[in-house]
């Protein structure tokens, strides 16, 4: 019987391979932070030893390459042969839904030297769909530079608002009014009143009002601001 046990036991447990270990570094540093993310605790989670890994992943280097190559891999690829606008706005939406599942990621997305292939994939559709649309190589490099500057830097500052969504910005505004009284933060107070306390307030609509500032101006730097890219 003890035997049988142990048997059905083996069975039930997934084998190890470089998918599931990379699955369980990504939550390990979901939970816990990059920083909690070591062998040591990579082989504690799965229930192996730490020599067991180096079979799968070939260093540290290696699992942090691997969970950059997953979360690209999670991102929309723009298509170059449709509409650049449409294409470069789908993808920055969804490159900003990935790094709210991820936001430890943001750190590590533009810092690894030895990409994957989901990477590498990502980043040939980008630039593919911005040179099809009619930017010069110059400006394809300040279009994809200040996109992901964007995209990134707006990800960053969400994730550490002290709030979600309308009800929670409501609460924090009123947490702090007692400091208004004294008169010294009339634009504050302003700011408060006009924009954050109204109905329906919610700080992620400034992703959409950023993103078109920024397309509209890459659009004016096209060859007749853009029109020949309209059709």
């Amino acid at each position: 019987m003890a035997e049988r046990e142990g048997t059905s036991t083996r069975v039930q447990r997934a084998p190890l391979s470089r998918e599931r270990v990379l699955r369980c570094a990504v939550g390990i540093a979901e939970a816990r932070g990059l920083g909690a993310l070591t062998m040591r605790s990579l082989a504690q989670e799965l229930g192996v030893k730490p020599m067991s890994l180096y079979h799968h992943v070939a260093s540290k280097d290696a699992i942090l390459d691997g969970i950059v190559d997953l979360v690209f891999s999670e991102i929309e690829l723009p298509s170059p042969g449709g509409d650049w606008r449409a294409e470069v706005r789908r993808r920055a939406a969804s490159a900003r839904e990935v790094l709210r599942r991820h936001p430890w990621a943001v750190a590590l997305m533009e810092s690894r030297t030895t990409p994957g292939a989901a990477t590498l994939r990502h980043h040939e559709a980008v630039l593919a769909t911005l040179r099809a649309a009619g930017f010069s190589v110059e400006m394809t490099g300040h279009a994809y530079a200040v996109l992901d500057a964007f995209v990134y830097g707006f990800a960053v500052q969400e994730a550490g608002l002290p709030f979600t969504g309308t009800d929670g910005a409501v609460e924090v505004a009123g947490a702090i009014a007692e400091d208004f009284a004294s008169g010294q933060y009339p634009h504050m107070v302003e700011f408060a009143t006009e924009r954050v306390l109204r109905p329906g307030y919610d700080f992620g609509d400034e992703f959409e009002f950023g993103l078109n500032l920024i397309l509209d101006a890459l659009e004016r730097s096209l060859p007749d601001g853009g029109a020949g890219s309209r059709g």
